[in-house]
């Protein structure tokens, strides 16, 4: 790799892929949907040149393409994660066509390797059991959300049959945490929340917990050593929320609840919100899909990442050195003194970019 394209380069997992690019001497071509967010990025980083588009039109900064031989996928749609109602139509226009017309593009350009970034969503298991890439989840168990990183999946292997000469993998991030995450993601609010003490009680369900770095990490090693058409697992530890506050806490030096909501609680407080989000447009933080997601998916987040040891030599550094870097970034960046605590608008950013 000589000359990369990164989407969604701003984002929690863009950014660090950016950075680790740049250590290994790499040029890199940015795509941001915000010029001022991307120079405020990146502003200490050379080697970085700011493309202003967005996935919803790919033909609109295709010419930018030219001159890159790899392609890293990052960006992608996750307000249906925020928001009540339904957001098929922009999931599909842009985890699905974004994708497809991508791919397009890129190898239009004389690009043959295109690094796609997927999901944990797309596979699925017994509560409790170890789960690998081959357990793929059948679509009438997804979400509108899991549902479009199914179909993207498709539209790479679909692509690479019909193209022999591209060459594709997918790397499945879990829940990313890590420094720099601007959004803030979901990881990122709850880092804000525990340690303004805005947390009112732990949630239920697991989830597998990934530093964004590490990830970053596994997707320049599938670009250099990935098999064509494989998917590779960066998922992380698996944890609950009851296991994950606490240790949070411990961190930031500050006391976290550990009392659990009760289930009927929640289920009235999503439906107030949907309520909510209908009357008034706005974004909420819990909507019903959320939570029954929560519920089902858990016990169903523990991975066995044998694949990406043995092929990426990929390996995840301890927890609380994620926490700790994360708490760190936050801090050093005063957004728990000196800064308010972001609106809601902010919380509920559409593309990963953000």
């Amino acid at each position: 790799m000589h000359s990369t394209f990164v989407t969604g380069a701003t984002g929690l997992l863009g950014n660090n892929l950016v950075r680790e690019l740049v250590a290994r001497g790499c040029a890199v071509k940015a795509l941001v949907r915000s010029r001022a967010k991307g120079e405020q990025q990146f502003k200490h980083l050379q080697g970085v040149e700011l493309v202003v588009g967005d996935m919803a039109d790919v033909d609109a900064f295709a010419t930018a393409l030219q001159g890159c031989d790899t392609v890293f996928h990052t960006a992608a749609f996750f307000r249906d994660n925020y928001k009540g109602g339904s957001h098929w139509k922009e999931l599909e226009k842009i985890n699905v066509e974004g994708t497809r017309r991508l791919l397009a593009q890129a190898y239009n350009a004389g690009i043959r390797r295109f690094i796609h970034t997927s999901s944990i969503a797309v596979l699925d298991g017994a509560p409790g059991t170890s789960i690998d890439e081959t357990c793929l989840r059948a679509d009438a168990d997804a979400d509108d959300y899991y549902r479009s990183k199914i179909l993207a999946d498709r539209v790479v292997l679909s692509f690479l049959e019909r193209h022999p000469k591209m060459h594709a993998c997918m790397v499945l991030p879990g829940w990313m945490w890590g420094p720099a995450d601007m959004g803030p993601t979901s990881s990122g609010q709850l880092v804000n929340d525990v340690v303004r003490g805005k947390l009112p009680g732990l949630i239920p369900g697991s989830f597998s917990v990934v530093d964004a770095r590490d990830v970053a990490l596994a997707q320049i090693a599938a670009a250099r050593h990935g098999r064509r058409g494989e998917r590779y697992l960066a998922a992380g530890r698996h944890m609950t929320m009851r296991e994950l506050v606490p240790v949070l806490g411990r961190i930031a030096g500050v006391k976290t609840p550990v009392r659990q909501l009760p289930l009927p609680f929640l289920y009235t407080l999503a439906a107030v919100q949907e309520i909510y989000a209908r009357i008034t447009g706005k974004p909420i933080l819990l909507s019903m899909a959320t939570l029954r997601l929560l519920v089902r998916e858990k016990d169903r987040t523990c991975f066995n990442h044998s694949k990406s040891e043995q092929e990426l030599g990929l390996s995840f550094r301890p927890l609380e050195l994620t926490l700790t870097d994360t708490v760190a970034w936050y801090r050093d960046h005063d957004w728990f003194e000196n800064s308010a605590p972001p609106t809601q608008e902010k919380r509920t950013s559409v593309m990963a970019d953000d």
